[in-house]
Order: C-alpha cells, then sequence, then structure tokens
C-alpha cells in the first residue's frame, strides 16, 4: 500500500480539492480542440480520482490513466469506469501510442515517488515524445521556486463535512524543495481518525523545463492559466507539441 493519498487523504483531496482539477478541465480540452485532436487516446499521467479523466470521456476521448496511488486508482475507476487505469510510478510506466498527454497538478514534481529525479524526469519527456502521434500534445504544470518566503513556515486548515486536513508548508531554497506536512482528520462512524503524510514536492523554474522540452523536439508554450482558470501563484502550464514531419 502506497505512503502517499493514502485512503482518507485521497477521499478528502477528491471531496474538498477538486476545483484545480474541474476548473482546468475546459481550458485544456479548449487546447487539444485548438490541436485538431478531438477524439483518440489521451494517456493522463497522476490521474488522481479521476475527476480530469471524466471530462475526457464526457468529451469523447479514451483515456489511459496512472497514480501511484491505490487509494486514488480505486476512486477514479468506480468514477469512470469508461477508462483504464493503473498503479505504478509516472517514471516507469510503459505510455502507450496516443494523441496527448496531460499531468494536471505538478504531479511530475512529486518526490514521493522514489523514481523522480532530474535524469527520469527528461527521459520521461523523451518516451512521451516517442509515444505521441504527429501533431499530439504533452500538457501539464508544474510548481516553481519561490512557494513559500525563504525561511517561513505557512501553517492551513481546511473544513469539509465530517474531514478537516491541515497543511505545514516550508520551502528548501537550498535544494529547490517544497515540504509538506499534512494531517487529516476524517470521521469514521463515532470518532474521528487521524492519519499524517508528508510530500516533497521538487520546485523547478519554468525556462529549464522549456529548454529540455525543445531539446527533445518539442515546440513549446508556456502558460500561467489553462483557458479562463488562472494557476495558483507559482504555477507554471506547459503546452508541448509534437511536430509533424517536414
Amino acid at each position: 500500500m502506497s505512503e502517499w493519498y493514502k485512503e482518507d487523504l485521497a477521499f478528502i483531496h477528491d471531496d474538498g480539492f477538486r476545483d484545480f482539477a474541474l476548473k482546468s478541465a475546459p481550458g485544456i480540452l479548449e487546447i487539444l480542440a485548438q490541436n485538431k485532436i478531438h477524439s483518440g487516446l489521451v494517456v493522463d499521467l497522476g490521474c488522481g480520482s479521476g475527476l480530469w479523466a471524466n471530462e475526457l470521456i464526457k468529451a469523447n476521448y479514451q483515456v489511459f490513466g496512472v497514480d501511484i496511488s491505490e487509494s486514488m486508482i480505486a476512486i477514479a475507476q468506480t468514477r469512470v469506469p469508461q477508462a483504464e487505469f493503473q498503479v505504478g510510478s509516472l517514471f516507469k510506466i510503459e505510455i502507450p501510442p496516443c494523441h496527448g498527454v496531460t499531468s494536471v497538478g505538478e504531479c511530475l514534481s512529486y518526490l514521493f515517488d522514489s523514481d523522480n529525479n532530474r535524469q527520469t524526469l527528461i527521459q520521461l519527456f523523451g518516451r512521451i515524445y516517442q509515444a505521441l502521434m504527429p501533431g499530439g500534445v504533452f500538457i501539464f504544470d508544474i510548481a516553481e521556486v519561490g512557494q513559500v518566503a525563504q525561511g517561513n513556515t505557512t501553517q492551513k486548515f481546511t473544513e469539509g463535512k465530517d474531514w478537516v486536513v491541515l497543511v505545514e508548508k516550508e520551502e528548501q531554497r537550498s535544494q529547490n524543495i517544497l515540504t509538506r506536512r499534512i494531517i487529516t482528520f476524517r470521521k469514521v462512524g463515532e470518532h474521528y481518525r487521524r492519519d499524517d503524510e508528508i510530500h516533497r514536492v521538487q520546485l523547478y523554474r519554468a525556462t529549464q523545463i522549456a529548454t529540455n522540452l525543445r531539446q527533445i523536439g518539442f515546440r513549446v508554450q508556456t502558460t500561467r492559466n489553462y483557458g479562463s482558470y488562472y494557476l495558483p501563484k507559482g504555477n507554471v502550464a506547459f503546452v508541448a507539441r509534437k511536430p509533424f514531419p517536414d
């Protein structure tokens, strides 16, 4: 069983933090349409609870979703039985030939995937390029350096029906890593159950990621929004297109 996004945090994330996926969806669908991708297979890396996958299915795409969390995949399979889902590392999974690849919600930055490092990230970019049909697109977002002021720690709590989550954030500038300490309380029967997780997120610079993508062969645009939805401060999205042969 994965130590991250376990049962309670997966439930809370799906119930209370679905805005990012759902508000991003119309803009990402628009990007696909602008690239004349109206059908075919889209691979969703870090698919979570299947919120974005469900929007793709409703828009008549096929979906193959991958996530490291068994609990997230269990929710996704129930929500979107028409899609195919698999538990696994984004950096090891075999990517089938497809028209689009997405990774929404800084999934490529999570260091709790032990296979995630700078080298495997660039290798993943190359494997995505090979898997995409000419004209296909790779759409994703990352967190940049500067999430929390140096030397500071931020704390926030969010409350929903029968649950509370507390998040403490701190940034290690020397390593460009953001640490989130997450405590959840979820009501089960008469009592609340506590669980703890620590998530470490690699922070990148958009210019360097764009350079890596271009070196592989992608044509790259960066953006701070998916359509009318603007990403949280410090996050940037990429639209990387595989060109047609000359």
